[in-house]
Order: C-alpha cells, then sequence, then structure tokens
C-alpha cells in the first residue's frame, strides 16, 4: 500500500484552482514498424497532440512560406435571372500543400497514402479559404459530406471538398439581350496574410470543365485564372488584421443566346407594329375601326414589353431593349397621331389653294391655320382679281388617265386673261396644251416681271384640292414612308447591338 501510495501523485496531478484531476501522458507513441499498425492506429500516432499541434502552420518556427495550390473542376454552372444578379455553381476544389510533420516514409515505408474523410480532417492542419462574391454555399453530400483528404508518405496533403455556391456577378445590362457577361469566382485566405501563406493555382489544368456541362441561356466563350494580392484591414474583420492577403480567381465570359427573345420578343414587336400601318388603307373618315386597331396595337405593345421589362433589374442606365421598345411605341403612336390629323383634315369645309402640286405647298396649305389659310386667300383674290382657278388635281388627273396616247389633255372652258384696255376676260375652247405650246419663251420670260416689257407679269396657275383628297394623299405616302423609316430605325438598332 505504501509503494502505491508513492506513484499515484506521478500519474495524478491535483489541480487546486479547479478542484480536478488532470491525467498526464508520460510519453508519446512511437512510429516505429508503422507497416503492422492499421491506417487508424498509424494516423493517431502520427498526429498525436505531443508531437503535431493542428492549429499551427506547417512551417511554424520558420520563416518559410507555406504553399497552396488549387485546382477545381466545373460540372455545373447556372447563370440566374438578370435580375437576380447572381449565378449558382457546382465544382470540386481540391487544395494541395506539404506539411513536413506528416512525412512518415521512414516509419512506414510500405505504406502508400493514408486517405481519410471528416475524422482526418479533423486531425491535421488545412488552409482556411473564402468566397468573397459568395451568396449562400455549402458542402455537397448525401449521407456525409463530400470531404476526402489524403497524405502522401512524403508529406504532401491534397484535400478535396465539393461544393456548391451562389455567387454575385455584377452584370452589365446595357445591351440586353444581346449582352455579354464576365463572372468570376474568387478565392481568398481568411486567416493568414501573404507573408506566410501564398495561394496559387496548379500549373497544369488549373480548372478543368466538365464535357457534360451544357448551359441554356449563355454560351461559354472562355474562362482564364488568375492570382492576385488584396488589401485586408481591420474593416473587413480578417482573423489576420491588416495587411495584403494572397486571392485566386476564376473568369468565365459568358454570352446571352438570343434565339429565344427573337421569337418572343422582337419578331412579335414587329409585327405588332406592321399591324399598325393597316389604317392607311382604311378610309379617313372610318373612325371607329382606325381607332380600335390603333389602340389595340399599342395596349398589345406595350403588354408584350411589360413582360419582358419584369425580369430586368431597376438600373440607371438604358438598355437596349428599352431602346428598342422605345422605338416601336413611337411608330404606333406615330400612326395614331396621323390618324388624328387626317380624319380633321377630312372634315374640313374650305379646299385648300395650292401654287404647286408636291409636298411643300401641300403640308404647308394643310398644316397653316385657319386664320391664316383666310388670310392666304385673300390675299390671292387680292393680287390675282383676273385669275381663274383651274380645276382641282383629281379632275386634272382623271383627264391624264384618259388620255392613253398622251397626247394631251381633252378641250375644255378654260378661262385666262390677257391684257386689253378695259381688262376684259377672253374665253377661248382650245385645249390646255395648245395654249401652253403658244407661249414662246421669250413671251413666258417677259411676263415674269422684266421691266422694260409693257405688259403686266404672268400669274401663276393654282390649283385646288379637297380635304378628301389631302387625306387620300397623305395616307398613301404614309404607307411608303413609315415602313422605309422603320427599315433605317432596324438597320441602326441592328447595326449598334452587333457591331458596336
Amino acid at each position: 500500500m505504501r509503494v502505491i501510495f508513492v506513484l499515484w501523485p506521478l500519474f495524478l496531478l491535483i489541480d487546486y484552482t479547479t478542484g480536478q484531476n488532470t491525467t498526464i501522458d508520460l510519453e508519446c507513441p512511437s512510429l516505429e514498424h508503422g507497416d503492422s499498425c492499421t491506417q487508424s492506429e498509424f494516423l493517431s500516432r502520427l498526429a498525436h497532440t505531443c508531437r503535431y499541434d493542428r492549429l499551427l502552420l506547417p512551417t511554424y518556427g520558420t520563416r518559410d512560406v507555406v504553399y497552396v495550390h488549387a485546382s477545381a473542376y466545373i460540372y455545373f454552372i447556372q447563370p440566374a435571372e438578370a435580375h437576380d444578379l447572381n449565378f449558382k455553381l457546382h465544382f470540386l476544389l481540391q487544395l494541395r500543400w506539404t506539411d513536413p510533420r506528416l512525412a512518415y516514409s521512414a516509419y512506414s515505408p510500405e505504406r502508400e497514402k493514408i486517405i481519410g474523410e471528416d475524422d482526418l480532417r479533423s486531425r491535421v492542419w488545412a488552409p482556411h479559404l473564402y468566397i468573397p462574391n459568395e451568396q449562400s454555399s455549402s458542402l455537397m453530400g448525401t449521407d456525409s459530406k463530400d470531404v476526402l483528404i489524403s497524405v502522401a508518405p512524403n508529406g504532401e496533403v491534397l484535400f478535396s471538398r465539393r461544393m456548391q455556391g451562389v455567387l454575385y456577378c455584377w452584370m452589365n445590362l446595357q445591351k440586353f439581350p444581346f449582352d455579354v457577361q464576365t463572372c468570376a469566382m474568387n478565392l481568398e485566405s481568411w486567416k493568414y496574410n501573404a507573408s506566410i501563406l501564398r495561394l496559387m493555382w496548379e500549373i497544369e489544368n488549373p480548372v478543368r470543365l466538365s464535357s457534360e456541362l451544357h448551359l441554356t441561356e449563355y454560351s461559354l466563350l472562355d474562362y482564364w485564372t488568375n492570382e492576385s494580392v488584396v488589401r485586408g484591414d481591420i474593416v473587413n474583420m480578417r482573423v489576420g488584421g491588416a495587411g495584403n492577403y494572397s486571392a485566386l480567381k476564376f473568369t468565365f465570359k459568358l454570352s446571352r443566346e438570343v434565339g429565344y427573345y427573337l421569337m418572343d420578343y422582337f419578331i412579335p414587336s414587329m409585327m405588332i407594329v406592321a399591324m399598325s400601318w393597316v389604317t392607311f388603307w382604311l378610309q379617313a373618315d372610318a373612325s371607329p375601326p382606325r381607332i380600335t386597331l390603333g389602340t389595340s396595337t399599342m395596349l398589345s405593345f406595350i403588354t408584350l414589353a411589360s413582360s419582358q421589362a419584369k425580369t430586368l433589374p431597376k438600373v440607371s442606365y438604358i438598355k437596349a431593349s428599352e431602346i428598342w421598345f422605345l422605338g416601336c411605341t413611337g411608330f404606333i403612336f406615330a400612326a395614331l397621331v396621323e390618324f388624328a390629323f387626317v380624319n380633321t383634315i377630312f372634315y374640313r369645309k374650305n379646299v385648300a389653294p395650292l401654287k404647286k402640286v408636291n409636298s411643300k405647298y401641300i403640308l404647308k396649305s394643310t398644316l397653316t391655320p385657319r386664320l391664316a389659310r383666310k388670310e392666304l386667300q385673300k390675299e390671292i383674290e387680292e393680287s390675282s382679281p383676273q385669275l381663274s382657278k383651274s380645276r382641282s388635281c383629281s379632275s386634272l388627273s382623271q383627264d391624264t388617265n384618259n388620255d392613253p396616247a398622251g397626247m394631251g389633255y381633252n378641250n375644255y372652258l378654260t378661262v385666262h386673261s390677257f391684257p386689253s384696255a378695259i381688262n376684259v376676260p377672253t374665253i377661248t375652247t382650245e385645249s390646255y396644251d395648245d395654249i401652253n405650246a403658244r407661249q414662246s419663251p421669250g413671251r413666258r420670260h417677259l411676263n415674269s416681271g422684266s421691266e422694260n416689257s409693257d405688259e403686266p407679269p404672268q400669274h401663276h396657275t393654282w390649283t385646288e384640292m379637297t380635304p378628301k383628297e389631302i387625306s387620300a394623299w397623305i395616307d398613301k405616302r404614309c404607307r411608303v414612308l413609315f415602313p422605309l423609316l422603320f427599315l433605317c430605325f432596324n438597320i441602326l438598332y441592328w447595326t449598334f447591338v452587333y457591331c458596336l
């Protein structure tokens, strides 16, 4: 009993501060004859706390830098909707570094590798990396997490884990849906700065893509990797404090597929705009069908554009899809305005005097306010009291159409003013072409207002157009003008989205 009483204090010490007993191991387990031990037994000896501290760097006590080599295997990329500004990534991340404290070739030469999962991960040191642009991430697996770690005889550690993450991607949507996006996955050291831990990509195949990788809305154009050093401070709440931290970046370039938008947005909108041009073939006084067609096309296009805008974030700049929406809306609205314009002209009572039958004078007489038109009519009558207006343009056109030989107009009663002592109009039954042929160039030049001529200047022949004729004339021009303008708009738009 006395012997036991003497040896007992060697194994048991009393902690008087806590009142608890603490057992102390007097020796570390030997690593000799490691080949005769199982993997678990040899690992428990190799990573025993007496010779290995997993909280310390592999190069603790020296000034050497721990180099961690990384590689990734990407087998799933799913860019989310544009308004979420993120993408989902499934990948296998592998980290490789050398820990001299785990070298066992001298103790177990026949053992190739020590392979384990979470139990081995909890025994050895591993770098702490994080993803700064992460929205959410987690380890993948069913019953247990997909984590695998192996230790080579020379102390090289290979740590693999399968992860899924939703990462932010700040997209530039100025050319949506013809945009090209560049998204990235960033990896940074959390605990150790760049002076003691350096992250590096593997020299060969740092990032590999699965052969079964398929994207729906995008196509993968290119991808690349780079290494950098980022500045960390206390505000970032890094464990290592302020300093420079090593970082890795994997960047991939995506191009949005436009086939869906062409079939569901652009082509239907073109058809809606073309439908609004049907009003130009309707009578100017056909108010119900023209109003119904214009408003229905406008509402249909707004519904189509709003359904597309719901999938986009509310950004401050103008997107290419919005330019298309504004352009098409402008054409549909212009068709409505054109109907209101010709409908107003159609119900006018007075005919419009025209100096010449061309677009300039027709639009000028049409757009002139009512009071100004009366003053113009009064001025014409005062300046040309002997002037009799010829027939309207529609009558002239009708006469032209009735002359298949193209030899001139038929004889009709025309009133002309010729100089005489009492200024009496002369009535003739000569044809219009005979009268024009009889006047020589010299005569017309003198009548134009020469100072050496005693004859009064020749007056212009004014023409009349009825409001119905003007309305039909405007509709006829719009049938050609609107498609040509829309074609020019398309040329400019598609040049912008593909060439700029």
